[in-house]
């Protein structure tokens, strides 16, 4: 019987409507009289009913256990190394003697997978939690492809999300993204689920207990929150900031930006991350911004002090002036070689410090494996090893300004002077930076005074104020008192008589007319 409603309609109006015969509408339309006489009793054809369902074919039948037994197997087996339907078949074949065909067994296999396959309950979001997880997206840093590591935290019941971007997951970046979080949404979530990162998780015990690091504790107890850990292998107890990573890498990071530095790049993922603040989600009545004042009001306070996401390492500087920090390796001055010290990284940068004392501080290098060597860490020790100066790996990179290299050729040519004397100046830039020393320099270099001393002696008096007048405001009570002028013709009795010297202003190096 036809299923066709532009024929069945044509049907009908051909007799009821148009009053013409039936036999004439089943030579028209090619049509038995039994299919015509439904045709004019029912308004629409019946729908299709399965008189029976499909039985399994028998042959596979003795060989269902095996097949059950393979599925088995493959829950405790890594993704990418369990049985596929053709892998089972191929077995069946070989182990058990199978004699039919792949479809019949892959038809069984679908249906068998359909049947166990797992079933999630849909979970409510209250107002006041939020859930956090990291992401990673590809973008142009400097003209080079980066992989940013992008810490995600959302709220699920207004959908509001905050990402920010960093060089790799560390703890770091896991308590940053927190505190930068904790600012946009204007509060603290009274609630924070995660899954078992090593950087909160040090052990896991059973379902949901979890023993905690020290860190996470810490900062834990200084923002006041309560944690919850998914189980293992079952994000979807987070499944709100799991579909968020996707769907902000999908959004905010294509096209890949391009960008100069990582903090034009963050720019641009927070300003995303407002804007997106105006959409309405699907099953809301309200934008995000305004559900957001709804989370707010479950927050918890934020603390008056900000937390420190720096991560503390007691180690030792090594006989080359470097202490290694994060894999990567710092200089501290020659003379705490072989000291004891304590490394401090921040997002930013990492402070060497000896007891309560910083001696080295450096911008954090995020690669592994490589070197911030400050020049001047090394300068001390130049004088012993002068040869270092054009062969240590700290000095390959020492940029200076002309006047410098100029400054050592003339000390070479001239006698009794040399590389150990221009050493002796480059010291300076210990105390001296070299925007405050190159002027000096060149000074000295136009007064032909080419000794270390000389220009130490120039660099002090640069740094003079003269004293024009004693300022007495502030001080009333001392206009009272009347100075007198000194005599000193007491003095001149020192003079011998025989021989009168002429009289002449000193002069020495600093004094420039």
């Amino acid at each position: 019987m036809t299923r066709n409603m532009n024929k069945w309609n044509a049907v009908r109006r051909h007799v009821l409507i148009e009053g013409n015969s039936k036999r004439s509408a089943c030579d028209k339309y090619n049509i038995g009289w039994s299919v015509l006489t439904k045709m004019l009793k029912q308004a629409q054809p019946e729908p299709y009913k399965e008189r029976r369902a499909p039985s399994r074919p028998k042959i596979l039948e003795p060989f269902m256990a095996a097949v059950e037994r393979m599925l088995e197997e493959d829950a405790t087996a890594p993704v990418k190394q369990r049985h596929s339907a053709k892998r089972i078949f191929d077995r069946l074949r070989t182990e058990y003697t199978y004699p039919g065909g792949y479809t019949v067994v892959r038809d069984a296999i679908r249906l068998l997978r359909k049947r166990t396959k797992e079933v999630f309950i849909p979970l409510a979001h209250p107002p006041g939690e939020a859930q956090m997880d990291f992401g990673q997206a590809a973008f142009w840093l400097d003209g080079v492809q980066t992989v940013a590591h992008i810490c995600e935290l959302t709220l699920p019941y207004s959908g509001t999300i905050f990402m920010q971007a960093y060089p790799r997951e560390c703890a770091e970046s896991f308590f940053d993204g927190h505190v930068r979080a904790f600012e946009h949404f204007g509060g603290v979530p009274k609630r924070t689920s995660y899954d078992n990162s090593k950087i909160p998780v040090r052990g896991i015990i059973g379902a949901h207990e979890r023993v905690l690091t020290e860190s996470f504790k810490a900062f834990q107890s200084h923002h006041m929150f309560e944690s919850h850990f998914c189980q293992v292998a079952c994000p979807n107890e987070k499944g709100h900031v799991e579909n968020s990573v996707g769907f902000g890498r999908r959004n905010a990071m294509v096209p890949m930006p391009r960008v100069k530095t990582w903090e034009e790049l963050n720019a641009i993922l927070r300003a995303w991350c407002e804007a997106d603040l105006d959409r309405i989600c699907r099953g809301k009545t309200k934008t995000k911004r305004e559900l957001l004042e709804e989370d707010r009001r479950q927050f918890l306070p934020m603390p008056t002090a900000i937390y420190d996401t720096k991560l503390v390492v007691k180690t030792h500087a090594r006989s080359t002036s470097l202490v290694r920090f994060d894999c990567n390796d710092y200089s501290v001055p020659t003379e705490w070689a072989h000291h004891e010290v304590t490394a401090i990284g921040s997002m930013d940068e990492v402070r060497i410090c000896i007891k309560d004392e910083v001696v080295a501080v450096h911008r954090r290098l995020w690669l592994k494996e490589g070197e911030s060597l400050d020049p001047l860490h090394y300068l001390v020790i130049l004088e012993k090893k002068p040869g270092a100066l054009d062969y240590g790996r700290p000095m390959q990179n020492f940029a200076l300004p002309a006047c410098f290299g100029i400054l050592r050729q003339r000390l070479k040519n001239e006698e009794h002077k040399g590389l150990k004397e221009y050493i002796r100046v480059l010291k300076l830039l210990v105390k001296a930076p070299v925007h405050e020393l190159s002027p000096v320099i060149e000074m000295a270099l136009e007064k032909n005074l080419l000794s270390a001393d000389a220009i130490r002696l120039m660099l002090e008096k640069s740094r003079e104020t003269p004293v024009d007048f004693f300022c007495l405001d502030g001080h009333p009570h001392l206009r009272a008192y009347a100075v007198p002028k000194p005599d000193l013709t007491a003095y001149r009795s020192l003079i011998p008589s025989s021989s009168p010297p002429s009289i002449c202003p000193l002069n020495f190096p600093g004094d420039f007319q």
